[in-house]
């Protein structure tokens, strides 16, 4: 009960801003400001307890305790590695991401990008933050977007030292120290620093910008690639490159770094050169001083046949990373182009155009919302369903055709963070699927079975694949179109955040099914029972002719022994007080005949069961509980599994009639309370209680 409290206040503040980047969710409650005083008052620097200075902040495998990379290691903050030290000298560059001994180059090549946009980097990095007497206090604040929100991360500054030198990012200027305690605040929100080994420059692009990441493999580009580069930067996107690199390999224009190199994408333009429109891009190496050497770098002779003007503006004859290649060279040299379009709230310049942005938040949870792909074909349809509705083709299409461009991602949560438990990232990926016409418009409704498999997909990921966002751009006819996201494999726990970035304003919902009743009220009056059933009921009810939860526990489970087709380990003294309080109209606590009769229709309607087996499968239960009279949605059918199923997803038959009397029963409190059917209802602490405990 305290996880639902605790969902339905993280919505509610959600709904009142909380979450975004001018009010970042406060990690771990812990808030900077109260914080960084409390220091001031106290005379002592800040202290971390949530990350603290120990093996198990850097660690748990190749940087564990038992490590030969963790001995000798030391924390120490800045004040004592330096005389003078400062957070930011002479503004954010790339000269100040320095790798260290942590695999986590693409985090640094994001870091890199990010000093390009000072815009943005602000939303990351929060101002007034310094070493200054009067203002340091040992603490310092990051703030990261995380899964369609934005967090604000508070560390300590005290920093793992081996050999007298930080272990991992660190500035070419040795006393600027913002680079390494952003990498700290990062490692601290994964859980510790080595759960940042190995990753795509994606996934620092949107953790700093909130953006949604696309990868265009450059062995088989798109033909319109420089099309949607050229559109990419005008819209202020992050763009970043690599080039693979095997063992062996000779790559004598870049540093080889682990096994990738990766640089960033800043600026195109097409140049008349020899009578003809040379496409070329521009490109900066993080990593400082190594430059492409090939046609159209600093001193090639191609630099020749420009014009005066243009070989003034664009040519550069400096060591600095930076340097232009002809776009088929960048094809032929490069393995991957990514890409990170940016939310229209982190772009204040309108000369900028903006995506227009969607999302929405769900789960997988075995037995109830994790369908698997559409390999399984009997499970596929209970995933989360999302449709999106195009109206407005683009006003300058990729390929000269007319359509709606939309980007959808779909990013899977805290995976990273799991690695310390032995858990890594699902493999997942989506389909996408037109709407028939006769359910345009429709939105109270959860596509069943029969859909799916009456329904061709009409686009889908490029791949399932275990990374932690998977991502593809598409451009379809005006329409509705549902979207499916999904682990390849059925039963898979998982939380995910569906984002779509559309050319044009686009209308995108969840699907779900509206929660409501429809059970039949049984009317049966004493004249309607039988001779038989009438006998039968005076030998159970003994001599006050009523029957109490604990005689018809006795009486349900003598039943259910002599059924063959029924699993069961017995009614639960629980469930049977269920039955009787959903039935027991004086308030005795006791059942009369007329209301025994009517229970027993009830169970003897409740067993549906569709293989025979003597239980139901959690999604056997799904469709018996609608073909109950029941209307759930996804999070309602999440509670019914998670409370009444076993550890094999079955459901016994007397927890599924359980379930069933709990609902019934549910339902009808509410109508009884809900007197002027506003489907609201107002309730004091003893109201909710006697609710609640029923």
């Amino acid at each position: 009960m305290s996880g639902i409290a605790a969902t339905l206040q993280h919505r509610r503040e959600k709904n009142q801003g909380v979450g975004s980047n001018s009010q970042a969710v406060k990690y771990l409650n812990q808030d900077y400001e109260v914080l960084r005083q409390r220091c001031f008052e106290s005379g002592q620097l800040f202290q971390d307890e949530t990350f603290p200075a120990l093996p198990s902040s850097l660690g748990f495998k190749e940087l564990g305790s038992a490590s030969y990379k963790t001995r000798g290691v030391t924390w120490k903050r800045p004040t004592e590695l330096t005389s003078d030290p400062e957070f930011i000298v002479s503004g954010a560059t790339r000269t100040d991401i320095c790798q260290g001994a942590l695999g986590d180059c693409w985090l640094l090549a994001a870091i890199a990008s990010l000093t390009l946009n000072q815009e943005v980097l602000t939303r990351v990095v929060p101002h007034g933050q310094s070493f200054k007497k009067g203002e340091y206090a040992g603490i310092f604040h990051f703030q990261f977007w995380q899964f369609g929100e934005w967090v604000d991360v508070v560390i300590d500054d005290r920093l793992p030292v081996k050999d007298g030198e930080l272990m991992f990012v660190h500035s070419a200027e040795g006393s600027e120290f913002w680079s390494a305690l952003l990498e700290k605040a990062y490692a601290k929100l994964n859980g510790c620093y080595e759960a940042l080994s190995g990753g795509s420059t994606t996934e620092g692009f949107e953790d700093f910008t909130g953006g949604i990441a696309e990868v265009h493999e450059l062995r088989q580009p798109s033909p319109h690639l420089f099309h949607v580069i050229e559109k990419a930067l005008c819209r202020g996107s992050l763009m970043g490159c690599s080039i693979d690199v095997r063992p062996g390999d000779e790559q004598a224009c870049y540093p080889i770094r682990s096994n990738t190199v990766v640089c960033a994408v800043c600026d195109w333009l097409q140049v008349d050169y020899r009578g003809n429109k040379e496409k070329l891009i521009r490109i900066r190496n993080p990593w400082g001083q190594v430059e492409w050497t090939g046609a159209w770098s600093d001193n090639s002779m191609q630099w020749r046949y420009v014009s005066d003007e243009d070989r003034e503006r664009l040519s550069h004859r400096s060591e600095d990373g930076e340097f232009w290649m002809s776009f088929s060279d960048f094809l032929r040299q490069y393995s991957r182009l990514e890409i990170c379009n940016l939310t229209p709230d982190a772009l204040t310049d309108d000369s900028l155009s903006k995506w227009a942005l969607s999302k929405f938040e769900g789960n997988w949870r075995r037995g109830s919302t994790a369908g698997g792909c559409r390999n399984y074909p009997n499970t596929f349809w209970m995933n989360p369903q999302f449709v999106i509705k195009l109206d407005e083709e683009d006003d300058d299409p990729d390929d000269g055709e007319a359509g709606c461009t939309f980007v959808v991602g779909l990013i899977q949560k805290n995976r990273r963070r799991l690695r310390k438990m032995g858990e890594d990232m699902h493999t997942i990926g989506f389909a996408i699927y037109e709407v028939r016409t006769e359910v345009h418009g429709q939105r109270n409704v959860h596509l069943n079975k029969n859909f799916f498999l009456s329904s061709a997909s009409t686009a889908r990921s490029e791949t399932f694949i275990n990374l932690r966002e998977v991502s593809s751009r598409f451009c379809l006819p005006p329409g509705e179109y549902l979207i499916v996201p999904s682990t390849f494999e059925p039963q898979k726990d998982g939380d995910f955040c569906v984002r779509v970035f559309s050319e044009k304003q686009a209308d995108f919902q969840e699907l779900d099914n509206p929660i409501e009743s429809r059970v039949k009220k049984i009317e049966i009056t004493e004249d309607d029972v039988d001779d038989r059933f009438r006998s039968l009921f005076r030998q159970l009810a003994g001599t006050d002719c009523e029957i109490c939860a604990f005689e018809l526990q006795k009486i349900l489970n003598k039943v259910v022994t002599k059924r063959s087709d029924i699993k069961t380990d017995g009614f639960s003294i629980a469930t049977c007080r269920n039955m009787v309080n959903m039935l027991d109209k004086d308030g005795s606590g006791k059942l009369g005949l007329v209301e025994f009769k009517i229970l027993w229709t009830k169970i003897d309607t409740y067993l549906k069961d569709a293989d025979n087996s003597g239980t139901m499968s959690s999604t056997e239960m799904r469709a018996a509980v609608e073909e109950a009279g029941f209307s759930l949605n996804n999070p309602l059918h999440q509670i019914l599994v998670a409370r009444y199923s076993e550890s094999d997803l079955t459901i016994d038959f007397d927890n599924f009639v359980g379930c069933l009397v709990r609902l019934e029963t549910m339902f009808d409190v509410f109508r009884s309370l809900d007197k002027d059917n506003s489907g609201t209802i107002e309730l004091n602490l003893t109201e909710w209680l006697n609710v609640s405990l029923l």
